[in-house]
């Protein structure tokens, strides 16, 4: 049997554990670096938020929307190969992070319409 890649792995040991534990973030910052520091550092702060139609994550300047492991802000943009999984925004990787440790803020609402509020 092949072994997992190491996205997959920290992916799977934070859904089986469903806690950042020191062995989980050692993993996490060593495959994606400062991207998974800050990613973490989001998490803990509480800006990864879920409405009806996107998931959010509140950046230092913007909000980003996240889906399916992409990202609207610039470093996915110009920066990251989508190939490549270890290749993550900071965003994104909040976005996995915060699904499996169950940290994620929900809104019943539609982002589309808070946005139109801001």
């Amino acid at each position: 049997m092949p072994e997992a890649n190491p996205v997959e792995r920290w992916q799977a040991d934070l859904e089986e554990t469903g806690k950042l534990t020191p062995d989980i973030v050692e993993q996490i910052t060593r495959i994606h670096g400062d991207r998974g520091v800050r990613a973490i550092e989001a998490v803990g702060e509480n800006r990864v938020k879920a409405y009806r139609d996107f998931t959010i994550v509140v950046g230092y300047d913007d909000e980003y929307i996240v889906e399916d492991g992409g990202c609207t802000c610039k470093d996915s943009e110009y920066n990251l190969d989508p190939d490549d999984p270890t290749d993550r925004c900071w965003h994104a990787l909040a976005v996995a992070i915060a699904r499996r440790v169950g940290h994620v803020d929900y809104h019943d609402m539609w982002y589309s319409d808070v946005r139109e509020l801001l």
